[in-house]
């Protein structure tokens, strides 16, 4: 029996305007490369003049990723309504990134590949750095996926039950 599109696709896109660009951007870069302009584009019509310091550290953060990762990231097309596991967990990592680290860190390291929240570093600071860079201009990504992770994260572990950073 082929596998469903839900077991490839498992969570629905959601419609926070700011996580949707977080993951366009994610989407071209990740499929055409960091220089994608559709990427820069989407970034300068969602904010302005400010477009620089979102569009560079989204880039570090997927240069982050690429360096960091054990394994293959799916991504799915820009214009899928669904997203793969990977995904999901990349926006929820970013999602808890500024407010509990200890969360976004094992969301990483688990979407990473690499068992140690410890050697997600480097993503860990470009993914704050970018959740810090949506929010001073008006599209904070906390709470994007608020929801999904039971869809994301089985059983009785998500990333809500990390305590805060103290």
């Amino acid at each position: 029996m082929p596998p469903s599109l839900t077991h490839a696709l498992p969570a629905i896109q959601p419609e926070d305007a700011g996580a949707r660009l977080f993951l366009f951007g994610v989407r071209q870069m990740g499929a055409h490369g960091l220089q994608d302009a559709a990427a820069a584009h989407a970034f300068i019509t969602a904010f302005g003049k400010s477009f620089r310091r979102p569009l560079v550290l989204m880039r570090l953060l997927v240069q982050e990723l690429s360096t960091a990762s054990a394994q293959p990231i799916q991504i799915a097309p820009w214009c899928c309504r669904r997203m793969t596991g990977p995904e999901a967990a990349l926006l929820g990592a970013v999602g808890h990134a500024r407010h509990n680290r200890r969360a976004a860190a094992y969301l990483l390291a688990d979407m990473l590949g690499v068992g140690d929240a410890g050697i997600a570093v480097g993503p860990l600071a470009a993914a704050t750095a970018v959740a810090q860079a949506f929010a001073d201009y008006g599209l904070p990504l906390e709470g994007a996926m608020s929801g999904a992770s039971d869809e994301i994260w089985p059983g009785n572990v998500s990333p809500e039950s990390f305590q805060p950073n103290p």
